[in-house]
């Protein structure tokens, strides 16, 4: 039955994703600056309000996490996460699968897969699925990728845990693990990066200074702190920085490389390498780090005769985090990740005015903002969010682990046996393994040749999207959903809750409504599941128990698979 369906599903889904796809909005409506609107914490959610905050702030509804917002409220549930301490850590989780590949195989090393593993064990499993959430988030905003060879599998595992151990601190602290964590220092070939040398006209490496303003702070433009442009007197948008400032920058993050306890030049360059280089932050090496003038974004260091690596780290940081421009530029970044592609001048305002002060006078507090983003009224009132253009692409990873949590996937293996799903005949995409620093799709993204432009929208998951992806989607969820997924189909869902409403296609019906559609299904298709779902006749008179049940299941299955293939579903609101 899926198989007779998945033609039509996936014209469908093609079709009707191009002509409603994350036109995220801000649809409608939202106040002025100032402090973020909080729903009052007496109410209690409805179920379908507690659905929808889960599926911004998490990997997936599960009916206990229901029950824990509806609970606790909005606030409770978020102070609660946050004070949970990681559930895990996936450096540990890859060193013990190194230890046991070891075993039967002494020559084995690790790959990205022992990482990927990692991943979807905490995304479905961890407790702390805020945290999970925010550093998937924050690993599309400060990005290293598994994709470059240089980049190792222990070392990819630490950098994802320093973002998650992060995730609720202070933005200055997370930039500077970010600048120092040696997978960064590969990527964007600040390790290793020497001064400058006038005699061999050899410049330091200007990689990192120029992305980690342009992609992980200040972006191109100056901002107002709603998040548009300044403009000039000629009505252009003016730029924030300028290859003079990427210059001057660039000699700061001199003299950084291979952690050491007894740092030389050997080390340095990567010789007589510590055990544990690729998961310590980098050492500073004074005798690599520039002492010539740098000047960058209005701050200037002057020159000296002594090397100072630490100090100029601390000045060139402090001047990047108190820019005007990070509170604007991390709140739309977490707006669009979370909740919708073009949120309202007025909702990046509200988040970016509590980055600025957190209401105790502390600039950068990550907890502060992320219960910004997620309690404003853009985020929570339905009456906001019901606008034509309000919303975002659900990506296809959280796509598949929406599944996982919904349905109650477990891992025969424990060990969630699930590889790369880079392909674009899988999901086109794989956790911490984007094709470039510029991520798997570009916050700006505009699809060409749709409606979008023409309505100065921007649907950055769109750019992951195409004939081919969406087949690959559909494909990969019809196996999941029928068979399970990853190798030998080690992780497949239990679909309990569903089969004990299955001989009822209304109730079906609703209940995939509830897990995975936020009660916004619309009637053409519940209708169009009820239908298909009564098609999928039920054994009655001599059947065995057991036909009985796997007509059952096919049905459950058959709901599951035609809501999360639907454009309903595709785009979340």
């Amino acid at each position: 039955m899926l198989d007779s369906l998945r033609r039509v599903t996936l014209g469908l889904s093609l079709g009707l994703l191009l002509l409603t796809a994350g036109c995220g909005g801000g649809g409608g409506g939202g106040g002025g600056g100032g402090t973020t609107p909080t729903p009052p914490s007496s109410i209690v959610p409805t179920d379908a309000q507690a659905e929808r905050f889960l599926t911004q702030a998490t990997f997936g509804v599960t009916d206990a996490d229901i029950s824990n917002v509806q609970g606790q409220g909005y606030a409770g549930w978020l102070t609660s996460q946050m004070a949970l301490a990681p559930s895990a850590s996936h450096q540990t989780f890859v060193e013990t699968r190194l230890t046991q590949l070891q075993a039967s195989n002494p020559a084995a090393t690790l790959t990205p897969t022992e990482f990927y593993q990692s991943f979807w064990s905490q995304v479905v499993t961890g407790p702390d699925q805020l945290r999970q959430r925010m550093k998937f988030a924050l690993s599309q905003i400060f990005v290293v990728s598994l994709a470059d060879a240089n980049v190792d599998t222990r070392g990819a595992a630490s950098y994802y845990d320093m973002l998650g151990a992060n995730a609720f601190g202070n933005y200055r602290t997370l930039l500077e693990r970010v600048t120092l964590h040696p997978m960064m220092g590969l990527y964007l070939t600040s390790l290793s990066n020497q001064k400058e040398d006038l005699a061999t006209g050899r410049h330091p490496d200007e990689n990192y200074a120029r992305e980690v303003m342009q992609l992980m702070s200040i972006g191109v433009f100056k901002l107002n702190n709603d998040g548009t442009n300044q403009l000039d007197s000629a009505g252009n948008p003016i730029q924030s920085y300028t290859s003079e400032d990427i210059s001057g920058l660039a000699k700061v993050f001199t003299g950084m490389s291979w952690y050491s306890p007894t740092p030389t030049t050997n080390t340095y360059f990567g010789r007589n390498k510590d055990p544990n280089a690729s998961v310590t932050p980098m050492t500073l090496y004074p005798a690599f780090h520039s002492i010539t003038e740098k000047s960058f974004l209005g701050t200037t260091i002057p020159a000296t005769t002594t090397s100072d690596p630490a100090g100029d780290l601390k000045i060139a940081l402090d001047t990047i985090f108190n820019h005007p421009n990070v509170g604007p530029f991390m709140a739309k970044r977490l707006i669009q990740q979370l909740v919708t592609s073009n949120p309202t001048p007025a909702y990046v305002g509200r988040v970016a005015t509590v980055f600025n002060n957190n209401g105790s006078g502390v600039r950068g507090d990550m907890s502060a903002v992320i219960r910004a983003v997620l309690t404003d009224t853009e985020a929570r009132d339905i009456a906001v969010t019901t606008g034509p253009t309000y919303g975002k692409v659900r990506e296809p990873i959280v796509r598949l682990a929406n599944w996982m949590r919904a349905f109650g996937a477990t891992s025969t293996s424990g060990a969630f046996l699930l590889g790369s799903t880079s392909a674009n005949t899988s999901l086109g995409q794989s956790p911490l393994t984007s094709p470039s620093v510029f991520n798997f799709y570009r916050p700006g993204y505009v699809p060409p040749g749709t409606r979008l432009g023409a309505q100065n929208l921007t649907a950055p998951e769109m750019q992951i999207v195409d004939e081919v992806t969406v087949a690959g989607y559909v494909n990969t969820l019809q196996g999941a959903v029928g068979n399970g997924v990853g190798s030998g189909n080690d992780i497949k869902a239990a679909y309990t809750r569903e089969m004990a409403l299955a001989n009822d296609a209304s109730a079906l019906a609703d209940r995939v409504n509830r897990m995975v559609l936020n009660e916004q299904m619309s009637s053409t298709l519940r209708t169009r599941i009820i239908d298909s779902v009564n098609g999928v006749a039920v054994p009655g008179g001599t059947a065995t128990q057991a036909q009985i049940d796997a007509a059952l299941l096919n049905r459950a299955k058959l709901a599951v698979f035609l809501a999360m293939t639907s454009p309903e579903y595709i785009v979340q609101r």
